[in-house]
């Protein structure tokens, strides 16, 4: 890892700023070598083997490695093409393709599974009998193809955890079903050759089909949840959020979205508090400088609309009071916002926003009753405009 770590240093420009789409290309086209290079001298070893040994299963894992040859050379690609810049057809860039080529080599996973169990049930059905003349030869070499294979896994993982790469993670977990597969095919041979002297090769191999698979559909979810869309970094928002509530003349902050467009591109919009008694150009001055400071530090697009507070209102002032108290009261999970007063000569509105999390066992309609029954109980004359709403970020502490 000494090496891989001063190759990266020698041949990656810049190679600690993993935030920057060019240095992650280079990490990719890296790994993708490395692996390009590493498949290649298993092809030719376990091929090698097969023909010594007659062993089909051996001959099966060089193609296996094969593929692998083929997912090294996607990753290549992906990494190339998800580090394009922004362009008028794709104006948030092109990262999420990496998030597509993670998908691709997890279905590549699948298809090596199902094609396994295949094989395996087939040799089940019609074993062929092993040469043993070159056992030894045959049994040193697949273990060195498990050292080569288990250095190849962990060179991908260091690398995925580098730069936060779902295509690497996956190509990571192929490479160690693959020491799963090639153990499994040297303890068959093991077993077959000096203990029961009967060939379990393709019992083996089932059972290592179904664990690939099992992994490929793991996979399969951890591509896919990103493109779909998932809760942002947590810490990443905390963080955010707490810097933004430092700043003088912020009251408060709400409605926080997050969108991901790849590891590196990030798109936040939000409501900042601010007094309705600050002068409007100072209010906007402060948020454009919000903008830019949180911009810089921890790069992302920000766009925040300024919500502008009541705090000389004495009614207002009391209703935000209890409503701190009866929100909770329902359920701690839930959270108020946009509070207003709007009197009337019957009545006055009371108008907010209640945040909710998403999968709420209280319908909307009962919890805005529940809170409208708590009011009422205070204040006759409230009447409670509600709008309820879910969070997009979780539930920060």
């Amino acid at each position: 890892f000494f090496m891989i770590e001063w190759l990266s240093k020698k041949f990656i420009k810049n190679y600690d700023k993993t935030n920057d789409p060019k240095v992650r290309e280079k990490y990719g086209n890296f790994a993708g070598i490395i692996g390009i290079i590493s498949n290649c001298v298993l092809v030719i070893i376990k091929i090698i083997l097969g023909l010594l040994s007659g062993a089909i299963s051996i001959i099966a894992d060089a193609i296996n490695n094969l593929s692998d040859m083929a997912t090294s050379i996607i990753t290549i690609i992906g990494f190339k093409l998800s580090s394009k810049p922004a362009d008028d057809e794709h104006p948030f860039g092109h990262e999420r393709i990496e998030y597509i080529m993670g998908l691709i080599i997890s279905f590549i996973i699948l298809f090596i599974g199902i094609e396994l169990g295949r094989t395996s049930i087939d040799k089940i059905i019609n074993p062929s009998p092993l040469d043993k003349t070159f056992i030894w030869i045959t049994l040193s070499g697949l273990v060195v193809a498990i050292i080569i294979k288990i250095w190849q896994g962990l060179v991908y993982r260091k690398i995925s955890k580098k730069i936060d790469s779902i295509a690497l993670k996956a190509s990571s977990q192929d490479s160690f079903n693959d020491v799963i597969s090639t153990a499994a095919v040297l303890v068959g041979l093991i077993l077959s050759h000096f203990v029961f002297n009967f060939n379990l090769d393709g019992y083996l191999g089932i059972a290592v089909a179904l664990f690939i698979l099992y992994s490929g559909i793991s996979l399969v979810k951890s591509t896919i949840d990103p493109l779909i869309g998932v809760l942002p970094d947590q810490e990443l928002i905390k963080k955010i959020s707490d810097d933004i509530l430092n700043y003088d003349g912020v009251l408060g902050i709400h409605d926080l979205v997050c969108h991901m467009y790849g590891k590196t591109r990030c798109f936040i919009t939000l409501h900042v508090e601010v007094s309705s008694k600050e002068d409007i150009l100072i209010s906007h001055d402060l948020i454009d400088n919000i903008e830019k400071d949180i911009k810089l530090k921890y790069n992302v697009e920000i766009c925040i609309h300024l919500d502008p507070i009541e705090l000389d209102n004495e009614e207002l002032n009391t209703a935000r009071n209890e409503l701190d108290i009866i929100i909770p009261s329902i359920d701690k999970r839930l959270k108020y916002h946009d509070l207003r007063m709007v009197k009337g000569f019957t009545h006055t509105n009371l108008i907010f926003d209640v945040v909710k999390p998403f999968n709420y066992e209280i319908p909307d309609g009962k919890l805005k009753e529940l809170i409208i029954n708590k009011v009422q109980e205070l204040h006759k004359d409230y009447l409670c405009v509600i709008e309820v709403e879910a969070s997009y970020i979780g539930e920060i502490s």
